[in-house]
């Protein structure tokens, strides 16, 4: 049976329940305590499932408080013949009954034992109401847990059981301070809708993976994998046909292992790991091509810009029907990068036999090199043609592209949120690339000219070359003030792509509703593309920063490219605002689906010219064990 389906009759809140409890067996829960309730019943019915089953010790109180310490003692308890101690987890029902878990959290906070609290809660749309038995549960246990999850209502949307697995291994290795060192107390506030209970008698009894078989983690300490050269257990030898994603903050080890293994590095303009011989260029419309035959992805950073690459990392099928193998690489305690809740293997570092270099090259390197070299050149063809148009409009990946080739190895490039990275990302061919600098922590526009100023301070003290922003024009007037200096003195240089809105939108889902109709069309101008009608220079100017305006409408496009070109290069003193008119029409997505033809044509015939991938031939019984057990690893 697919894990993802519910058992047959079951209300999503039973199956969510079954799924949840399942998961966190597999993680090694071994005793629940359940204080009686109705919005709780869902986990009720699931824990005396796995009781009856044997797979674990149900315990039942009254008293939430008592609850509370009782499953303290039974963690402390645990660990009495010298190992560490378990998590053990505490059912309550919604309102008052969540409040007298508190003096159990708070010693198990400061004492440090794993708890998981597993409160039940009314679903959103209760909350606020007077609804019955309903408070505001979430951060109820402020300062003193280690992780707190706001877990929606069920709706029984296909993906909804896989997601539970992926929350049960955060819960567990949070609590257990697998990756932190810190044990504590979890809070999983579970909001279930009616009906609570199994459809019929003969239902209350049935397996708790009715619905499915929960992924089992293997939950090991970052010791056992920090070994000199140790590769987990559970995780095969590195697979041919493997990519690098390089995310936000990678830095060098992404490029080091890519061409340590011949693997194509597939990284972000901030990943801090562009350039070298395995960098793919325009890697997201490459996998148009190739990502079928990806069998395995190590990802380090944190991969935020390109839906294509999401898609890998989501375990996107190969047409052979395995899933491809996520392996995150997140040193340190915090989260690890995993939106589609798909990784397979989470290490606290590289394996150091995988940074030996491979001893030989691979058709899958061969192939791959051809690619992105064929993707490299269809981009510079493209934008051939774009700066030498004479429609009279620049096109935004011209003015990328420009950026791109004005910053040398020692400069500094500040690249804002939204288009402005995403055509970096496109557009980008370093030989090496300059130190590239974006705040993808929430990917917001706020702040980024402020950003800009205190890395151009830090740049100065450094050493470096000189620095420089990207940004859009919605992105410079959200914080037009931070051109306010107030005594520092900055060389920055401050590019400003100004299409006259918020043109990424059309790039996105609200972009296509708006071709469908002239009303869509006008609410999507009002409340999306947010048109403007700000004088740049003039603003700029008022704040003491020297204005160079850049508009093809008058020059004609190579003459304002040249234009550009010669402001990039030249000397920047104090603050300089760079400001290009662009065409927003160039946004639509019938523009960007000429481009992407192109890179995809050329990508094919590339890759044909070198014969059929052998990796794209093997059956599943070929692959490595660990592309078919389906196991998880988080150390």
């Amino acid at each position: 049976m697919n894990p993802e389906d519910a058992a047959p009759g079951d209300p999503p809140a039973v199956a969510a329940a079954r799924r949840l409890l399942d998961a966190l067996v597999a993680q090694g829960l071994r005793d629940v305590v359940v204080a009686p309730g109705s919005r709780s019943a869902p986990l009720a019915y699931a824990a005396s499932a796995l009781a009856d089953a044997g797979r674990l010790h149900l315990h039942v109180r009254v008293d939430e408080r008592d609850a509370g310490f009782l499953a303290l003692g039974l963690a402390r308890g645990s660990a009495l013949r010298g190992g560490v101690p378990e998590p053990v987890a505490v059912v309550t029902t919604s309102g008052t009954a969540v409040a007298n878990l508190h003096p159990a959290v708070l010693e198990a906070h400061h004492a440090g034992v794993p708890l998981l609290l597993l409160t039940a809660d009314r679903p959103h749309e209760l909350r606020g109401t007077r609804a019955n038995q309903t408070t505001d549960q979430v951060g109820i246990f402020a300062g003193a847990t280690r992780l707190t999850v706001d877990v929606p209502a069920p709706a029984g949307l296909p993906t909804e059981l896989r997601d539970l697995d992926h929350l049960a291994a955060r819960a567990v290795v949070a609590a257990c301070g697998t990756r932190s060192g810190h044990p504590g107390p979890v809070h999983l506030d579970l909001a279930y809708r009616e009906p609570l209970v199994p459809t019929s008698p003969s239902a209350t009894g049935a397996s708790p993976s009715a619905g499915g078989t929960a992924s089992s983690v293997d939950v090991a300490s970052p010791s056992v994998v920090l070994a000199p050269d140790g590769v987990p257990a559970g995780l095969a030898a590195p697979v041919a046909e493997t990519v690098v994603v390089a995310g936000d903050g990678a830095g060098p080890l992404a490029r080091r292992l890519a061409e340590a293994r011949g693997w194509p590095l597939l990284a972000e303009p901030s990943s801090g790991a562009w350039g070298g011989p395995r960098a793919v260029a325009a890697h997201r419309l490459v996998l148009g091509v190739l990502g079928p035959e990806v069998r395995r992805v190590v990802v380090l950073g944190n991969p935020t810009l390109s839906r294509p690459v999401q898609r890998l990392l989501g375990g996107g099928l190969a047409p052979t029907g395995e899933r491809v193998e996520v392996i995150v690489v997140a040193p340190g305690s915090g989260p690890w990068p995993d939106a589609a809740r798909a990784a397979s293997h989470v290490l606290p570092g590289v394996p150091g036999s995988w940074l030996e270099p491979a001893r030989e090259a691979s058709a899958w390197a061969d192939r791959w090199r051809a690619a992105g070299a064929a993707a490299g050149e269809a981009v510079r063809d493209a934008l051939d043609e774009l700066r030498s148009a004479d429609d009279g409009a620049l096109d935004p990946l011209v003015v990328a592209d420009a950026v791109s080739r004005a910053s040398a190895p020692d400069d500094v490039l500040l690249v804002g949120a939204s288009s402005p990275v995403r055509d970096l990302d496109l557009v980008a061919a370093w030989d090496e690339p300059p130190h590239v600098v974006a705040n993808r922590g929430l990917a917001g526009i706020d702040g980024s000219v402020s950003t800009a100023v205190g890395v151009a301070l830090a740049a100065r003290r450094a050493g470096l070359g000189r620095t420089r922003a990207y940004l859009g024009d919605l992105t410079f007037l959200h914080d037009v003030g931070g051109l306010h200096l107030a005594g520092d003195d900055v060389d920055l240089q401050v590019v400003v792509a100004n299409d006259g809105g918020g043109s990424i939108f059309a790039t996105l889902e609200p972009g296509a509703l708006a071709a469908t109709g002239v009303r869509e069309r006008s609410t999507f101008e009002r409340v999306f593309s947010t048109p403007h009608a700000v004088d740049l220079g003039l603003l700029a100017r008022a704040y003491g920063a020297s204005h160079v305006r850049v508009d093809a409408r008058h020059a004609g496009v190579p003459a304002a490219v040249a234009g550009l070109e010669a402001a990039l290069v030249g000397p920047v003193r104090g603050l300089q605002v760079v400001e290009v008119l662009v065409d927003r029409s160039r946004r639509v997505p019938a523009s960007a689906d000429v481009l992407a033809r192109r890179v995809r044509d050329a990508v094919g015939a590339a890759v044909a010219s070198l014969g059929e991938n052998p990796g794209t031939l093997r059956s599943r019984s070929e692959l490595p064990g660990s592309l078919q057990s389906g196991s998880r690893t988080i150390v």
